[in-house]
């Protein structure tokens, strides 16, 4: 069974979170604030498939949190945000979080999103190569890692590899936004929706592709996207 840790502080939404996800098949665990949730953590994270952050807390706030999990670990991270607020968004996906879902929203469709985070962490075709290299760099789709020349670890979230893992099994293609937010969020981004370029845009920083002409991940104007570097793949 897998287990989430929940931090909000208002009652009646942790409880009716818990009870939802628990009929859903989810053990989870709650915290009202920064100080619990941290504690919580430190003592499941081995455990935990995901955490849910409000952004609004009463000691601290989601971005902190969203900042100390992601220096601990890779685990997926979903961020509550103020419907009408783009900034907290964007900020949260800067620091690392692979999703958001913005208020008010049904536990319905909280339950949509983190299934779909856990289908694209856990869906790998045994029938696809497990290795992709590329100028230096080896994806591990089996290990959902990244290593560079070095063998050094990159560091990336759930959602900056899934992405990743797309554009190097098509190379090449012209990858427009809807397909890739249908790919790696299980929804089309909106017309104002500026997730995907801070994704894209952190993910140059990850792989130093970071000049005014980047060579791995390049914009095709008014199309979208293309992953332009020669790759190869194995199953070893």
């Amino acid at each position: 069974m897998r287990k989430i840790l929940i931090v909000d502080d208002d009652q009646k939404t942790r409880t009716l979170l818990k009870t939802y996800l628990e009929k859903n098949q989810y053990e989870v665990r709650l915290a009202h604030n920064g100080e619990t949730f941290l504690a919580e953590f430190q003592r499941y994270f081995s455990e935990l498939s995901l955490v849910i952050l409000d952004v609004m807390l009463p000691d601290t706030d989601g971005f902190a949190l969203c900042k100390e999990v992601r220096r601990r670990s890779n685990i997926p991270i979903i961020m509550l945000t103020a419907s009408s607020d783009e900034t907290d968004r964007v900020v949260g996906l800067e620091l690392g979080a692979d999703d958001y879902i913005a208020k008010p929203y049904s536990p319905r469709e909280l339950l949509a999103r983190i299934k779909a985070i856990h289908r694209r962490s856990g869906a790998e075709s045994a029938g696809a190569p497990r290795y992709y290299r590329f100028v230096g760099f080896t994806l591990d789709s089996i290990e959902r890692s990244v290593t560079d020349a070095s063998g050094q670890l990159v560091a990336l979230t759930g959602l900056d590899f899934q992405l990743l893992k797309y554009f190097v099994e098509h190379p090449g293609e012209i990858l427009d936004r809807t397909v890739l937010c249908e790919q790696t969020r299980g929804r089309d981004a909106g017309p104002l929706d500026r997730s995907l370029d801070v994704q894209i845009s952190r993910m140059r920083l990850r792989l130093n592709d970071t000049g005014k002409q980047p060579l791995l991940i390049k914009t095709v104007r008014g199309a979208g996207y293309v992953f332009s570097a020669e790759v190869s793949s194995s199953h070893a």
